[in-house]
Parts: C-alpha cells; structure tokens; sequence
C-alpha cells in the first residue's frame, strides 16, 4: 500500500455561526462545533483510507476561547498518526472576527477513527509518509496518546471485570 503524507488527506472546512448555532448569550453551543469538529476529522481520515470511517474516539476536545455568533469558524484537521486500521486526527479550530480580521484559535480536538471495507469491517490503511520536522513531532506526540489509549482500554477492561464479579457476588446472596 503506497504511503500518504498529511498533507494529500487533510481538511479546511469554513461557516459562518449564525444564531441558529447559538445559546441566548451569542455563544456558539460546544455541541455544534463537536460535530463540525468530527465531520473535518471524518473526512480527513476518509481521504487517507479512501474508504468509509467511523469514529471510536473523541481523545480530548479543549475549549480555549468562546466562539460568536457572526464569527467565521474554520476548521483544519490533519492524519496525525495510523495504526494498522485505525488513523489519529488532530483537528484545530479558529474563529475570525469578520470586521477586524483578528484570528483566535479556539479548539483543538484529537480523534480516532477505523477504516471499513464495503462490509463494513475494519480494513488496513495506507502508511503515513511525514514531510517536515513539525509533522515527525506530531506524530511522536500521537504515538504517546496511541500508548495511553490502550493503557486506558486495559484499565477499564479490568474495571468491567471486578464491576462482573461483585455483581454476581451481590446477586449470589440473599439477604432475609
């Protein structure tokens, strides 16, 4: 399978918060930019698989700075890191003041998401090719997270079990 850079797969997406995507304040709901959020990061890891994707994780989503109705939301995401099926997204958020011009990066959010075949099983993805210093950080970093992610998955598999066991120790025992 032939490498891809960042670059080939990633993503600007731009809209403009109207009211319809704020609360009574003029903030615009975090929910709104989570979704536009996961549809840059969607399409990104679907231009690198060139395949259909679905999301299993939202790794972390900060809000640094509240985002305006009026503003104009643009939103970058970028391959980051692949596994055998699986790609790691770093998506950035920006938010334009339309009448000044001043730029505020807002969010950025980390990703996951698997490749499917037409039947809709995971299926491998295309080797990362790295272009610059920035990107071999960024993927280091996203190797780190990688690492966490399965300690975590570990840990709360562990949790199911011990939350199995105490519930058939609890329903094993009548109290009368």
């Amino acid at each position: 399978m032939k490498p891809k850079t960042p670059s080939e797969s990633a993503v600007t997406l731009s809209d403009l918060m109207g009211p319809q995507d704020a609360n009574g304040l003029g903030n615009v709901h975090g929910g709104v930019i989570m979704k536009r959020v996961d549809e840059a990061g969607a399409l990104a890891a679907m231009r690198h698989s060139a395949s259909p994707v679905v999301t299993v994780q939202i790794d972390s989503m900060t809000f640094r700075k509240p985002i305006l109705i009026g503003h104009l939301v643009t939103i970058y995401a970028e391959i980051t890191y692949v596994g055998r099926t699986s790609m790691e997204v770093r998506v950035e958020v920006k938010a334009e003041h339309p009448y000044t011009g001043e730029v505020t990066e807002t969010n950025t959010a980390y990703l996951v998401y698997v490749a499917l075949d037409e039947e809709g099983h995971p299926r491998p993805v295309p080797p990362l090719q790295i272009e610059n210093e920035a990107q071999a950080l960024r993927m280091e970093q996203a190797k780190i997270r990688q690492k966490f992610r399965k300690e975590q998955l570990e840990h709360e598999a562990e949790i199911g079990r011990l939350s199995e066991t105490e519930k058939s120790d609890r329903d094993g025992h009548h109290v009368g």
